[in-house]
């Protein structure tokens, strides 16, 4: 598979643990980089379980009427 080069920025705690994890796991950085991206786009998340897993996390939020919106 082509490659195309890129470049980021890391915190220096990110490249930190990067590289622990690269030197306990044998690994270069840019294979745990792939490893750790690989992992990220594999995950599908359902729309629904997404909202169900924060529903009423802030039931202190008052939402404005309807009448009021839009007004001012």
């Amino acid at each position: 598979m082509p490659a195309m080069r890129t470049q980021i920025y890391l915190t220096d705690e990110q490249r930190e643990l990067i590289d622990r994890i690269a030197q306990s796991e044998g690994l270069t950085l840019a294979e745990v980089v792939h490893r750790a991206i690989d992992a990220y786009l594999s995950v599908e998340v359902d729309p629904t379980t997404a909202l169900e897993a924060t529903f009423g996390a802030a039931p202190e939020i008052v939402m404005p009427s309807r009448d009021d919106r839009g007004r001012g």
